[in-house]
């Protein structure tokens, strides 16, 4: 039967890395994040989902980098706020695992992307509440996003890269 789900905030993240100097990754996560979800959870082929992210959100545990990324140079916040991603289609690919394919629209740029889902699992906490837990894995291109900020390295390459390995780990309760 076909429900619908709310995010647990409190208990889901969405991080992301990116190569920099070509030796390191910096990690992030963006704080606010909501989803709206309507699955069966014996069959999530059919679920809808619509996930957005609140680009003002980022945090990179550094504010000068923070507030770089929320400016024209990459998220440009001011016109452009949000991520979201909209699922067009799940194909399960294993016990508890699927592809997820869906359109992501960041930067005023719409791109198909494909993601690794992990059903992980449902429980009953302390409360009652139906709860179902959910991990999410992808990589996209931010040059594919217009997102094409970046300077040259004396030492070949590049300051940053372009693949954004996304990770997102959700919890979300039957409403």
């Amino acid at each position: 039967m076909t429900t619908k789900w709310i995010v647990d905030a409190s208990h889901s993240s969405v991080e992301f890395s990116v190569k920099h100097l070509m030796i390191a990754k910096v990690k992030g996560s963006f704080h606010k994040f909501d989803a709206e979800i309507e699955a069966d959870l014996n069959d999530l082929t059919s679920a809808k989902v619509v996930v957005n992210i609140d680009l003002a959100s980022v945090d990179t545990r550094n504010e000068d980098r923070d507030n770089h990324l929320r400016s024209a140079d990459f998220f440009d916040v001011e016109n452009t706020p949000s991520l979201t991603f909209v699922v067009s289609s799940i194909t399960k690919t294993g016990d508890d695992e699927y592809d997820v394919v869906g359109d992501v629209t960041l930067h005023g740029v719409t791109k198909q992307e494909t993601f690794k889902l992990t059903y992980e699992g449902s429980s009953t906490d302390p409360w009652g509440n139906e709860k179902a837990g959910f991990s999410a894995t992808g990589v996209i291109k931010r040059s594919d996003y217009g997102l094409t900020y970046n300077a040259a390295l004396e030492t070949g390459g590049v300051l940053i890269g372009d693949d954004v390995k996304v990770n997102i780990e959700l919890e979300a309760q039957k409403a």
